[in-house]
């Protein structure tokens, strides 16, 4: 399953970084190559600069070891083999009337001391974070995140939409951080979900990436905005930052373990505001983004 997923990944990232640089039209992504210490490495791609994406990334990576001290805690075990890989990305717009998105897909192994594997699992989803709260742009994102999971049971997407809610969640702002999408982790063999059926839905759902984001960026991209809408994506943009560096635990995780710095925080944006006790002016567009923020909906 390691080797099947990662090939995926490598062919995935692939296809996504031609699409995305077919939308871009003038910068290309920059690859960095690295290895880690203990055991893998990865292969970073990286965007800076263009006329749609201000910045971006997506990258693969693929470890294996010994299990972290910070990860023997977190699942409760002693000394331990593991391999994990995965494929996540972060892009974000010069337009303020485009949204940045998130997406990963992981896999995870674990071993006992004859190198059998004892624990094994999937994880990833996809997310939305406008600055301009466009009703059409949010359906479209999330029916193509259903249409995916309906594919593989239809229980997936309300149940990973609500998960996504909730793991976005920006508590020290009581909002969300964005419109959200899917969010699953944990994804392990049952009697009605083999490997092979749970490596058959992340992929379908790796593969909608595109079909999900293109579309609104196209649309949106070319859009006029004025100096005080470039500031309040940038305001936004904090609470991005204050997630990421607060709250996710694949940011935290990375921390803690010796990670690739450089890789980590890849997906901060590269301009950004703390206005003290900034507030949307009432009945604004503005305002009506930190609505449906403060109160997530059902899109579809």
């Amino acid at each position: 399953m390691k080797e099947q997923f990662y090939s995926y990944i490598q062919n995935l990232q692939d296809q996504i970084c031609k699409g995305l640089e077919t939308v871009e039209g003038q910068a290309k992504f920059r690859e960095d190559l690295w290895e880690r210490p203990e055991g893998g490495g990865g292969r970073t791609r990286v965007i800076e600069n263009g006329t749609v994406f201000e910045k971006g990334g997506v990258n693969i990576s693929a470890v294996h070891g010994k299990l972290p001290e910070a990860m023997q805690k977190m699942f409760n075990v002693g000394e331990a083999d593991f391999f994990a890989c995965g494929l996540s990305l972060v892009l974000h717009p010069k337009n303020p009337m485009n949204p940045t998105v998130h997406a990963n897909w992981r896999y995870f192994e674990m071993y006992d001391e004859n190198g059998n594997v004892i624990q094994q699992w999937f994880g990833g989803g996809q997310d939305l974070t406008p600055y301009y709260l466009f009703e059409e742009d949010a359906i479209h994102f999330h029916q193509t995140c259903k249409t995916a999971c309906d594919k593989h049971n239809p229980e997936f997407y309300p149940k990973y939409k609500k998960q996504c809610d909730a793991y976005f969640w920006n508590t020290h702002r009581n909002e969300a951080r964005g419109i959200g999408g899917l969010f699953f982790d944990y994804c392990k063999a049952t009697d009605t979900m083999s490997m092979e059926n749970w490596f058959n839905f992340v992929s379908e759902v790796g593969n909608s990436f595109l079909q999900a984001y293109v579309p609104i960026v196209e649309k949106r991209k070319d859009l006029t905005y004025t100096p005080e809408q470039r500031t309040w994506q940038e305001i936004r943009r904090g609470r991005y930052v204050e997630f990421n560096l607060v709250h996710d635990k694949g940011t935290l995780f990375g921390l803690k373990t010796n990670g690739r710095i450089e890789s980590i925080l890849m997906s901060l944006p590269p301009h950004v505001q703390w206005v003290y006790d900034h507030h949307a002016e009432a009945g604004s567009e503005e305002e009506k983004l930190v609505n449906v923020l403060e109160n997530p909906r059902d899109w579809l």
